[in-house]
């Protein structure tokens, strides 16, 4: 096991060509949203645009998408089927698949819903997706009903739970999972062939191969709703950045608790809020990239 470092996740920053433009920083797809739930889905479009992707399309249920798309300035979006409590039918999947085709990466699950036709909506994506896929919140609940499903996924995936996710996938206490996270970790990310984000205080990233880092960033102040939505924006822009998933994830767990940091030091980490994370990440970045960073070891 090792702690991240700033020397370390700087050798993963992705290139940034002088002459690039959005295309060359790579489009990310988000599936998220619910009625009640659309503010998941602004935090995660929000944060992956200050990873430095190019382009961002939010897919939402039909019924939500004009009152979702006149909240997000940036991001364009995608309407699609839905279900009579406006959440994603299964209809929604062969469009929504049919569009991750021509994308860089998916993001899955912030605020879907436990509809269960929905469930069965993920489950589809997963199996389905042709390109790196990231999995949180309602996307692994729907997951701890049929966890076998990511042993017929198509392509790379990144799930990001927090330990009663974790505990919920893996068929365990959360006792149990807090008891050993590394190895809870690890152990499920080499079962299913994924990469494991256990979220929480140094929170630990595994690779199938057993690869394991422990971040040393963030603070209590990222206790807060939100701010899962916002590392899940983070990595999946990395992801559509063509970063490899493990690195992606590394990456971007110890910006987004460096933004944490920096958010907490500005607001306190009694008040501050997940889009005070969000604003903070670009700071975050400068002092990664400005090697102003000691190491934590």
């Amino acid at each position: 096991m090792a702690e991240l470092d700033a020397a370390t996740v700087r050798a993963w920053l992705p290139p940034r060509l002088e002459d690039g433009h959005k295309g060359t920083f790579g489009h990310l797809f988000v599936l998220a949203g619910s009625r009640g739930f659309t503010g998941a889905a602004k935090l995660t479009c929000m944060a992956a645009y200050r990873s430095g992707v190019g382009l961002v399309t939010l897919g939402v249920p039909h019924p939500l998408a004009d009152a979702v798309a006149a909240g997000l300035l940036e991001t364009m979006s995608l309407p699609l089927p839905a279900t009579e409590t406006e959440t994603f039918s299964e209809a929604a999947v062969p469009p929504a698949m049919a569009f991750a085709a021509s994308k860089e990466a998916v993001v899955l699950g912030p605020g879907l819903s436990r509809h269960p036709e929905t469930t069965r909506f993920v489950h589809a994506c997963v199996e389905r997706c042709p390109v790196p896929l990231l999995v949180d919140a309602d996307g692994l609940n729907a997951l701890s009903e049929a966890v076998h499903v990511l042993e017929a996924k198509s392509a790379p995936c990144v799930v990001t739970p927090h330990p009663g996710e974790m505990a919920r996938l893996a068929g365990v206490t959360t006792r149990a999972v807090q008891e050993d996270r590394e190895g809870a970790a690890a152990h499920f990310a080499k079962r299913y062939d994924c990469v494991v984000v256990l979220k929480g205080r140094r929170s630990v990233i595994a690779a199938p191969d057993g690869a394991l880092y422990v971040n040393p960033t963030g603070n209590s102040g990222l206790g807060t709703g939100g701010t899962g939505d916002v590392l899940s924006g983070v990595i999946g822009g990395l992801l559509a950045q063509r970063v490899a998933p493990f690195e992606a994830a590394c990456l971007g767990v110890y910006v987004h608790g460096l933004a944490g940091d920096i958010a907490a030091a500005r607001r306190t980490a009694r008040g501050m809020i997940a889009s005070d994370v969000i604003q903070a990440i670009p700071d975050a970045w400068r002092a990664v990239e400005d090697e102003r960073l000691e190491s934590r070891d």
